[in-house]
């Protein structure tokens, strides 16, 4: 691995650990989102909140973690070609990142806001194929665990197909992670008890 890979991983790394869930629910007078619903940093669980909009904010700001990253590291890195190199694994750290912020002692969101947001960056075209699978699902079962599940398994395949080697293999990994992030959250789906879209506390 190259020590410029190794830079473009670490500072999408560091992007991507910004824990903006727990900064904008603290900022806004609203305590620790860790101590409510889910326990996670991310829009679902801001939602549960009762803001719509730090909900929005949230999801928005994740998602740039991951688009930012790979821009950055892409204009940096342009002999690396656009679709290939240090892209790529900026985007993978940004997604890390958030997974595991060190700040946090490794304990971050699910990272499907950051994911959605590498996907913008690297193939905009499925990041649009993701946001209607989403929608869709969210809103025929108000699950939004099951809707970005769905949409985690659909992208690599429409990658396979839309994209590169490189991107389509890349979410895989991306994907499988989201998958294996969601595990609890897939019993309780199989369990009838997984908390619905808007559900406060």
């Amino acid at each position: 691995m190259s020590y410029n890979v190794i830079l473009a991983l670490l500072f999408g790394y560091l992007l991507g650990s910004i824990p903006f869930g727990l900064l904008i629910t603290r900022a806004a007078g609203l305590g620790d989102v860790r101590k409510i619903g889910s326990g996670n940093i991310g829009a679902t669980n801001v939602l549960r909140t009762g803001n719509k909009g730090l909900a929005a904010a949230t999801l928005v700001l994740d998602a740039l973690k991951g688009t930012a990253a790979v821009m950055i590291a892409r204009h940096y890195g342009h002999d690396f070609g656009p679709w290939a190199g240090l892209g790529l694994w900026a985007g993978f750290g940004a997604f890390l990142g958030h997974l595991f912020p060190v700040w946090l002692g490794f304990k971050g969101g699910k990272g499907v806001a950051t994911y959605l947001g590498v996907l913008i960056a690297l193939g905009w075209h499925v990041a649009l194929i993701f946001i209607v699978v989403w929608l869709v699902m969210a809103v025929v079962f108000r699950y939004s665990s099951l809707a970005a599940l769905t949409a985690a398994v659909i992208v690599p395949i429409a990658l396979y197909f839309l994209s590169t080697p490189e991107v389509a293999g890349l979410f895989v990994v991306m994907s499988l992670i989201v998958i294996v992030k969601h595990r609890a959250n897939i019993s309780r789906l199989l369990a009838g008890t997984e908390g619905k879209i808007g559900a406060k506390g």
